[in-house]
Formats: structure tokens, sequence, C-alpha cells
């Protein structure tokens, strides 16, 4: 391909406007996000997503009694909000995974997790093949699976690695450390070293990823969140408690009030700038260029191996 000129206008054409005739139609269609959510019951998967939304958009799915029956599988709870903020309007859908990690024996326990991404992948690819397809398709394939690491201060759990590197095959994974306020700040620091070392040796691949579209503003954020934010420690709480005669969204805990917006008490503005102010398009358009691109090329792979084998004619025994 030829080198571009630049050629300067000798006066104004309006061709500029472009972009703001591109937000127009965008503000007036809307933009989706579908996360999912991962851990073990208790460690505020519910709590974090609201805080990050600053909505109540999901119930806890835990045990209210202590006597209540485990769950003997991972459910799958999707549920649907529109939110809306400065007249952009966004579609949420939030999927829990009750259940999940909960047993002594969790062997297969991320199963139902991998299919329901799978089946998302497979329904957008049925929709996308229809020779009268629609025009906008709707999209629920996830776009980002915040993954919850309980904080023992110890390291991965054996099943935290299968899974992370399950799920790092089919979607876009964050770690976050949950209710990182049971953890002293050198503690907490130390456990997140850790928890970067261990995911470097299994070569779990997580979110963000770097790509030739990226400036080198881009590729520098990029870079410092894997090297220092991942996995975020971050405190979730929909209450408001008073500092200083204010309230804050925050909770006490036996150091006194934790203050979730405060970015010496925990990492939660860092994870929701990072989710909504950053990257929040990315997460989107990686969904479709890297995990829903690599899903398709295999299908359709294997249409045409299928397509092939049925018109080959059936092969003679005789001499």
């Amino acid at each position: 391909m030829a080198d571009e000129t630049i050629t300067r206008l000798n006066s104004y054409v309006g061709f500029d406007s472009i972009t703001r005739q591109i937000e127009h139609k965008l503000l007036k269609r809307g933009f989706q996000f579908n996360a999912m959510v991962v851990g073990q019951t208790g460690l505020g998967k519910s709590s974090l997503i609201n805080t990050i939304f600053a909505s109540h958009l999901i119930d806890s799915k835990g045990r209210l009694e202590a006597d209540e029956p485990i769950r003997q599988t991972t459910e799958i709870q999707a549920v649907s909000h529109v939110v809306v903020e400065n007249n952009v309007k966004l579609r949420l859908n939030i999927v829990d995974t009750p259940g999940y990690g909960d047993l002594i024996n969790n062997d297969g326990c991320w199963e139902p997790i991998i299919k329901y991404i799978k089946d998302q992948h497979s329904a957008y690819l049925r929709k996308e093949l229809t020779a009268m397809r629609d025009k906008y398709i709707q999209d629920t394939r996830i776009h980002c699976c915040l993954y919850f690491i309980a904080p023992t201060g110890h390291g991965l759990r054996p099943i935290d690695i299968i899974v992370m590197k399950k799920l790092s095959e089919v979607v876009n994974i964050v770690p976050v450390i949950a209710k990182s306020d049971s953890l002293t700040l050198e503690e907490r620091e130390a456990f997140k070293v850790r928890i970067r070392d261990e995911l470097h040796y299994h070569n779990i691949r997580l979110y963000p990823f770097d790509n030739e579209d990226l400036d080198s503003e881009e590729l520098q954020l990029n870079e410092a969140i894997r090297q220092n934010m991942i996995p975020f420690a971050v405190v979730g709480s929909e209450r408001n408690v008073i500092v200083d005669g204010k309230p804050v969204r925050g909770r006490k805990n036996r150091w006194g009030v934790i203050n979730v917006e405060n970015e010496q008490h925990c990492e939660f503005n860092y994870l929701r700038n990072f989710l909504t102010r950053t990257h929040l398009q990315d997460l989107v358009e990686t969904t479709a260029q890297i995990h829903y691109e690599a899903f398709r090329s295999k299908q359709l792979l294997a249409l045409k191996e299928a397509s092939g084998n049925k018109a080959q004619p059936p092969q003679s025994n005789g001499a």
C-alpha cells in the first residue's frame, strides 16, 4: 500500500463533524456491557458490583442461614438493567455464579461457567449466520469476568489456578482480592506480589492485552496495571458511614472505618476507573476480536470439514 499523502484543505468542508454524527447515533442506540462474577460464597461479589455502578443491581445469592444446604452445583443467574449517566445509556447484564467453589470436592465446578460463556458465543454466531439477520444483533457475550480471590494472605488455591487458566482461554479475566480490608497494607502488598508471581509461573493470560492499535500512553497504562494493580485489592459497600461528619461509602472493621473510595484504604477506585472510564470499550472490542473470533473460526472450520466429508463419495473396497 502506498504511503498516504496529507493534503491541506483550502477551505472548510465539514467532514470533521463525522465524530459528532457517530456520537449522536451511538447515544441513541446505547451501549451494552456484560460482566460475570466468579468466586466462593461470602466474598462480596454482589456488593462489589453494586458499589461499582452506584446502584443496587443484584442481590446476594449466598446462604442466609448457617444450616441452609450448600448448592451441589454451580448455578448461572443473569440480571439485566439499563443505567443512565449524563444521557449515556448502558444496558448492563450481570451474570452471577452461586455455588461455585463451595463444596469440599469442587471438581468440574467451573464447567457450567465455561459452557455458559461458549453458549453466548454460539448464540451470537447463529444470529450472525442467519440470512435475514437483525440489523443489530443482541450481544450477550461476556465482556469481563471478575474472579474473586479469598483474602487468605497465603496464595492461590489449586482451584483458583485451574479455573483462571480455563477462563482466560474464553473470556477477559480480571482477578480481584475480595474483602481486602481483612489484611494489613503490608500483608496486602505481599499477597498481591505472591499472586502475580503464581499467575506468571502458571502462564495465565490476564486482561488487559496489548495490540498494535494502542498508542504509547495506552501501552504504558496497561503495563502499569499488569505490574502494579492486578490483582485489585478491593472492598465493596453499599452503606454509608460517617467520617468527619460526612457520609462516605464504607464499613467499620477492627482498625476503624474503611472508606471504599479512599485510595489509601483499598483499590476500589482503581478497579472502577479501569472497568468504566478507561477500558470498558476495549473489553467489549477484545471480546469480539480475540475470544469470539477464536470461537467463530474454530466453529466455521469444523462446519467446513463436516460439509466436505458429506460431499465426498463413498470409498470403494474393490480392487
